[in-house]
């Protein structure tokens, strides 16, 4: 039982429809709060820590070619990776972070998981329980990068 509320966080993976992104707006509401009332440290140390539990909880729940949705640990993890991007910003100006970021972080995230580009989806062919996290893993990181060149861009379109 408590490797199940591990992969489905929490039970949220059993939400329908689409599971994986009830996984990923929980888990940007959850990443923003930590980041508001904590602080950008704790957020790194709470990715690390649910990208660390989640490689051990699906390599222990999953045989190698399941992938069920209802385990959306791996969703977590990608979306408070994506969030660091951002958050990393806000904390660099020692600024609160604002709803743009952790919004944009969230649908780009949605949208490199859904679509798979390039390193995305190759870790998804991976047929084993690493290539589960590691996609969505990917996936935040590709969604954290295009959310600080497009904050880069608009600002400096809104600065000239």
């Amino acid at each position: 039982m408590t490797l199940r509320a591990i992969t489905t966080f929490g039970f949220v993976g059993l939400l329908r429809p689409a599971p994986g992104t009830w996984g990923s707006l929980v888990a940007v509401a959850l990443g923003w709060a930590i980041e508001h009332w904590l602080g950008f440290i704790p957020l790194v140390i709470a990715t690390v820590a649910v990208t660390l539990l989640g490689f051990w909880a699906v390599n222990a729940a999953l045989k190698p070619g399941e992938d069920p949705s209802e385990v959306v640990i791996d969703e977590v993890a990608g979306q408070w990776l994506a969030l660091l991007f951002p958050a990393m910003g806000f904390w660099l100006r020692d600024v609160p972070m604002v709803w743009p970021g952790p919004v944009a972080a969230f649908l780009l995230f949605r949208l490199f998981d859904i679509w798979k580009p390039g390193p995305v989806g190759t870790a998804d062919r991976r047929n084993d329980p690493a290539g589960v996290m590691l996609d969505d893993l990917i996936a935040g990181v590709f969604a954290g990068i295009v959310t600080v060149i497009l904050a880069g861009l608009y600002h400096g379109v809104m600065m000239r």
